[in-house]
């Protein structure tokens, strides 16, 4: 049964915003659509388990997805978290191609791809102390200690997966993505006593679903950027033109002619996941590119939002769901 879906990663949704509202030519942005493609490879590769996952017993197996918990004064993510009566599997998947080679001695993990090679942090350092923050965080909200294991999936297929003869332990805790239903069944056989009964399994599951806090952060800080370096106005979505105006509740694109009634939405939305939560009628105006303080007012009265403060101090809530 899946607790938690999977969801568009924050990160992405406001890297996708950043790319289309910075100039073109600006010097971030070449950083900026490299890490975009980089979150983007990973979070195909997060849903590309999906499917071995779907051969799972759903009554037993309680899936949580892109799961954030606390343990003590620290944040751990994983990518995917199986509860069971048996067990708690943690899941992290990688979308590396190429050639993959697991170097223990140096605790690195080293791609090679089109002749250069490139080195990224070991996983298996990572899922170790996700496991042992995750039996902490059981532990302290007064679970039974039940088995912590963790799984490394290569989610790309025609990944190579090598490591050094002595490593010969390395298939028990890295498979490729096809594997992994198979692998999960097999950790069930070879663990036969239960550790949780019904009822605190569906305690476990619902304080687990409870406690999930969503990472926030400010994707203009995180690049050293201002507001002053966005692009404002609303974005036409036929020719990507940036000047808009409004006639009879309608807003017409200067260069292509498109008339769209929405098109603030979507303007508003780039300006939630860029600049925050709430907005005035000055910032609306300024981030809008509207001269006039009554049509900035129309357009949020329009929105139903909800506000506190009165006139020139009124603040309105924004909220978009992906």
């Amino acid at each position: 049964m899946i607790v938690k879906q999977r969801k568009v990663p924050l990160t992405i949704l406001k890297l996708r915003v950043l790319a289309r509202r910075l100039p073109p030519n600006h010097p971030k942005m070449p950083s900026i659509i490299n890490d975009l493609k980089k979150r983007e490879a990973g979070y195909k590769g997060e849903c590309s388990i999906d499917f071995p996952l779907s051969f799972l017993e759903p009554k037993s197996h309680f899936i949580f997805h892109d799961l954030r918990l606390q343990d003590q004064s620290r944040f751990f993510q994983m990518d995917t978290l199986i509860v069971t009566k048996k067990f708690a599997l943690i899941i992290e998947v990688k979308n590396i191609t190429g050639m993959i080679y697991f170097d223990h001695h140096f605790n690195q993990l080293i791609r090679t791809k089109d002749g250069a090679e490139s080195a990224f942090p070991d996983p298996l350092i990572q899922v170790s102390r996700q496991e042992s923050q995750l039996q902490n965080w059981f532990l302290e909200y007064g679970f039974p200690a039940i088995p912590i294991l963790s799984l490394i999936v290569i989610s790309n297929p025609q990944t190579i997966i090598r490591t050094s003869p002595e490593n010969r332990r390395l298939h028990d805790k890295v498979i490729h993505r096809d594997a992994l239903s198979a692998k999960i069944k097999q950790l069930e056989k070879s663990m036969t006593k239960s550790i949780l009964d019904d009822k605190t399994l569906k305690k476990a599951v619902r304080v687990i679903n409870k406690q999930h806090i969503e990472a926030d952060f400010s994707i203009l800080e995180r690049y050293k950027l201002t507001g002053s370096d966005l692009i404002k106005g609303m974005v036409c979505d036929n020719c990507n033109s940036h000047q808009l105006f409004r006639r009879y509740g309608t807003w017409i694109c200067y260069k292509c002619s498109l008339a769209s009634k929405d098109a603030h939405i979507q303007a508003l939305r780039d300006y939630f996941y860029l600049i925050g939560p709430t907005i005035t009628n000055r910032q609306l105006r300024d981030f809008l590119n509207i001269p006039s303080a009554s049509t900035a007012t129309r357009v949020l009265q329009s929105l139903n939002l909800t506000s506190s403060g009165v006139n020139k101090g009124r603040v309105y809530s924004l909220f978009f769901d992906e």
